[in-house]
């Protein structure tokens, strides 16, 4: 089964983080995302620029909307995602648990739809 580990934390935080704190942060992911790959499981990952790189689309009344900038102001953002394959829920939340990412911010563990069919996402079988 897929899940998405969106990996949720404040941006403000990091930029008060110290350089050498960044460094250590950055061979942390890198060890875990390397054991993620080694396992098996790792389908995909994706870090997101900061909120202020994104552009919010909407489509209201037939109107196109653009906006620069994040949809909502909110404390924690979305700053990654991990998509893994793995047996069950248990299995994903054993790999969030290990994230580094859950020490300071959030691990969202999503099930994720990995086919579109009769109007909606299907998880895979």
């Amino acid at each position: 089964m897929r899940y998405s580990l969106l990996l949720n934390y404040s941006e403000a935080a990091g930029a008060e983080v110290p350089p050498e704190v960044m460094q250590e942060t950055m061979a942390a992911f890198d060890v875990y995302a390397k054991s993620l790959e080694a396992s098996g499981v790792l389908v995909g990952a994706d870090v997101l620029q900061p909120t202020s790189a994104s552009t919010t689309v909407t489509l209201r009344n037939g109107s196109l909307q653009i906006q620069d900038g994040p949809f909502a102001d909110t404390k924690e953002q979305l700053g990654g995602v991990f998509l893994i394959d793995v047996p069950d829920l248990d299995a994903a939340l054993a790999w969030a648990e290990k994230c580094p990412a859950a020490q300071w911010g959030t691990v969202e563990i999503r099930p994720t739809g990995v086919y579109f069919a009769d109007g909606a996402w299907q998880p895979a079988s």
